[in-house]
């Protein structure tokens, strides 16, 4: 979506839930068609984060009897997990127009200026990724958020002067997965900060099974069960692996997606009963045979998998260090007694 799109466009995407009651299809529906059908209309319409749903009710529902614009918030946690999803509902709860943009898209100050003077009274700036703005941009945002004004600089040198450009009250909603990122006084400035937590399997099954009556696929209770199972308490995961799942189940068997046709499908793609994939085995295989367990650090794990460290640690580690198969230490990542055990 540009960011001078209004979210109202038919042009949704699929993103961080993945879920919801889109539009529906008529016969088999094209894999281009995906994103907006299962793109979610409403709050009401996402599972999970029931916590973080409450505190949105409440403050959308305060924000509407005042007749007012709802404070700044800001969502952190893992990828995939609903950041975005929220941040996209929300304008369409309060009936107001959205701008979109990314933290790296915005290199100088005078690029969020549009995304500012666009706004109308009471609409939202979603920016995601926002921990990655540049330092001159997030000042620059202080004197927007706080007293809905920006100074923009006209000239140079001694005939350089100062304009106060008054803005519209508006919200700006922000999404991270590093929270630890953003500087004090710009995480201060967000009157709610909402953390996205994992999902359990039964909220991933019911998401599962909403995708499937968009797409008109015949999902049975337990093939979903498993694959959500396997997808790592992610929602994005989960809507990956089941269209992989659905693929397969078209290509190979009748297109009923089953028990038996799901466990083929995530073995042919190297996912096993927990969710690991292949890179996720070959670290914890590397850790144990050739480091013998560790201590070892992250970048010789990376040399020796001809894998970059920053992979390692943003894409494999997350999930193996909330699954207790490795811990950190200041000597360097080792395995888990759980770990080995797999490997025996």
């Amino acid at each position: 979506m540009s960011p001078d799109e209004d979210y109202d466009s038919e042009s949704e995407g699929l993103d961080d839930n993945g879920i919801g009651l889109g539009v529906s299809g008529q016969g088999n529906v094209p894999a281009s068609d995906n994103d907006t059908i299962l793109r979610p209309k409403r709050i009401a319409d996402m599972v999970g984060q029931t916590e973080v749903m409450d505190v949105l009710h409440i403050a959308i529902d305060a924000a509407k009897k005042r007749g007012e614009q709802l404070g700044h918030i800001l969502f952190d946690g893992p990828p995939g997990l609903g950041k975005t999803t929220f941040a996209t509902c929300i304008p369409r709860e309060m009936g107001v127009h959205v701008e979109m943009t990314t933290g790296p898209s915005l290199k100088a100050p005078k690029e969020l200026i549009p995304y500012l003077t666009n706004l109308e009274r009471g609409s939202v700036l979603f920016i995601d990724e926002i921990h990655r703005l540049p330092k001159p941009v997030e000042e620059f945002l202080y004197t927007a958020m706080e007293d809905f004004r920006i100074d923009i600089v006209v000239g140079e040198g001694v005939n350089a002067r100062t304009l106060n450009l008054a803005l519209q009250p508006f919200t700006l909603i922000g999404a991270t997965t590093r929270a630890g990122m953003l500087s004090g006084p710009l995480r201060d400035r967000f009157h709610i900060r909402q953390h996205l937590g994992y999902y359990d399997v039964e909220d991933l099954v019911e998401i599962l099974m909403r995708n499937a009556k968009k797409l008109r696929v015949e999902l049975r209770p337990d093939a979903a069960e498993e694959i959500a199972r396997r997808a790592r308490g992610t929602p994005r995961i989960a809507n990956n692996r089941f269209l992989w799942v659905r693929d397969y189940a078209m290509s190979k068997s009748d297109g009923v997606v089953t028990k038996g046709v799901t466990g083929k499908a995530l073995e042919m793609m190297g996912i096993d009963g927990i969710g690991l994939d292949r890179q996720d085995r070959r670290y914890l295989e590397t850790l144990i045979r050739v480091f013998h367990g560790g201590p070892a650090g992250v970048e010789a794990l990376g040399h020796t998998m001809s894998v970059s460290s920053d992979t390692l640690e943003d894409e494999v580690e997350p999930f193996l260090l909330r699954s207790e198969l490795i811990i950190r230490t200041q000597r360097g990542r080792c395995a888990t007694p759980r770990a080995f055990a797999m490997f025996k």
